[in-house]
Order: structure tokens, then C-alpha cells, then sequence
């Protein structure tokens, strides 16, 4: 019994993600990717390959999503919130000396994120990675999000 209580409890302290068809309308439209937000993770992009997202445009329609000549239509969209606990310890390592990522590096002041991820085909951007700039989008407000790319984490903003 106390085995069935426990696992209950694991399975309500989840995140609760929701997949969906569309892209959220509050992700929905033009971007302009302004900085790399500084943070103690460890990437597989050099300071190069960095520098070449700053300064682009994402766009994001109602079912797809394009950065620069990468057009991915007919996305799978999931839709996840997160607190600040929760997102520290999914995308963080387990070790001393492993990524850490929390809220305050990104300047985050909220209990809680919403993080669009959108599914696609593997990418050969850089070699180094299958993703794609703006697959993955985490809404800090209305006018700004932070995208992750390589575990590197960027700001863009409304257009």
C-alpha cells in the first residue's frame, strides 16, 4: 500500500505536458533572436556556432515553425509548464560538475514557465546537433522567449 502511495505521489509531481496540433498563439508570429544568456551549462556549440543565431528571425505559424532557410511544417507541438524546481531538475545534471540551469540564470521571476517543444525531422545545422534554433521555446513573457539550442539558452524578441 505504501508502494501504490508513493507512486501516486511521483505521478502528481510530474510535469504535466499536452500535445497538441497547434502552436500556441502566444508563441505564434516573428522573433528576433537578441542574446546569449550567460549560464553555467556545458554545450556542444563553440562560440562560433552561437554567434551565427544571434541577430535571426524565427517564425512561428499555427502549425509550423522556419529559422533562416529551415522550414518544419506539420509539427507535433507539446505544451509543458514547469516550476522552477521541476525545470532546474530536468534540465540540469546530476553531478557536481555537470550543467546547472535555474530560473535566476534567465532572469526567470515567475513560479512557473510554459515550454513549447515542437517535433521534427533530425537537422544537420552544425553537425554537432540534430536540433533546430526555436524547436524548443520557453515563454518568459509576452514579448520575449528563451530558446535552447545544444544546451545553450538565447533570448529573442517580439517583432
Amino acid at each position: 500500500m505504501l508502494l501504490v502511495r508513493w507512486l501516486c505521489l511521483l505521478l502528481f509531481l510530474q510535469p504535466a505536458a499536452t500535445v497538441a496540433h497547434e502552436i500556441p498563439q502566444q508563441l505564434q508570429g516573428d522573433w528576433t533572436v537578441t542574446h546569449l544568456i550567460p549560464t553555467q551549462t556545458i554545450s556542444c556549440w563553440g562560440k562560433r556556432d552561437a554567434q551565427r543565431l544571434l541577430r535571426t528571425t524565427l517564425h512561428y505559424g499555427t502549425d509550423s515553425f522556419r529559422w533562416k532557410d529551415h522550414a518544419v511544417p506539420g509539427t507535433q507541438v507539446t505544451v509543458q509548464s514547469m516550476s522552477a524546481i521541476q525545470f532546474h531538475d530536468e534540465y540540469s545534471g546530476g553531478g557536481a560538475a555537470d550543467s546547472q540551469i535555474d530560473f535566476a540564470q534567465l532572469g526567470i521571476r515567475a513560479p512557473s514557465v510554459t515550454i513549447v517543444k515542437l517535433s521534427h525531422a533530425d537537422a544537420d545545422i552544425t553537425g554537432a546537433t540534430v536540433e533546430i534554433p526555436g524547436d524548443w521555446a520557453l515563454l518568459k513573457d509576452n514579448n520575449t522567449i528563451i530558446l535552447s539550442v545544444c544546451n545553450l539558452y538565447f533570448e529573442a524578441h517580439r517583432r
